[in-house]
């Protein structure tokens, strides 16, 4: 058994693809999933902000459902993970349209990082006050500028991930990060805060 899933994960997409839709092969799916289950959650978490994780879990586990009944209709005109991305990317997006109305899971403050105990108290306020400045400022930018924040800056994810992610060029991402971090500046400003 080992042997036959060493096979499945030196296969390439197609195969696998060809392999779920011509013997509705689980351990073909399986690896599908094995492959982009992570990316996606990481691409719902960028979207919907890490507050959000739970929902971005159940965005992950819809997707992965989605992508095995609408497999039969993958017609190979993209690569397959730019396929998986375009689903959770509008699914995640469903998502946020409605998490917008409910509270977050966790707490702004608890995202933030604790402040050195040597700190004084007006330190520990403006640092926070500036880091939910931060946080709303992210979420007033383009979707595609968050998505591109927050898997850069909050996931650790390279320029390459993030441009196989939101299925764009590398060039396109670095872009995409300037113009993020140009209007966050300014937003920043405009509330009082020194864009460091």
């Amino acid at each position: 058994m080992r042997a036959e899933q060493a096979s499945y994960t030196d296969r390439a997409d197609e195969w696998l693809v060809e392999r779920v839709r011509e013997s509705a092969d689980d351990a073909a799916f399986a690896e599908i999933v094995r492959r982009y289950r992570e990316p996606v959650f990481r691409l719902a978490v960028s979207l919907l902000g890490q507050e959000f994780a739970p929902e971005a879990e159940d965005v992950a586990q819809d997707v992965m459902l989605r992508v095995h009944h609408a497999l039969g209709s993958f017609r190979g005109e993209s690569t397959l993970g730019s396929w998986i991305y375009r689903i959770a990317f509008n699914r995640a997006l469903n998502v946020k349209a409605r998490a917008r109305y409910r509270a977050p899971h966790v707490s702004d403050q608890a995202l933030a990082t604790t402040p050195s105990q040597d700190r004084g108290p007006h330190d520990q306020l403006q640092d926070e006050r500036r880091q939910q400045a931060v946080l709303a400022c992210v979420g007033e930018l383009p979707e595609v500028y968050q998505s591109a924040l927050r898997l850069y800056y909050w996931l650790g994810a390279s320029v390459s991930e993030i441009a196989v992610l939101l299925d764009a060029p590398e060039n396109t991402v670095k872009s995409y990060l300037h113009r993020a971090r140009r209007l966050l500046h300014a937003q920043l400003a405009e509330r009082g805060f020194d864009a460091r």
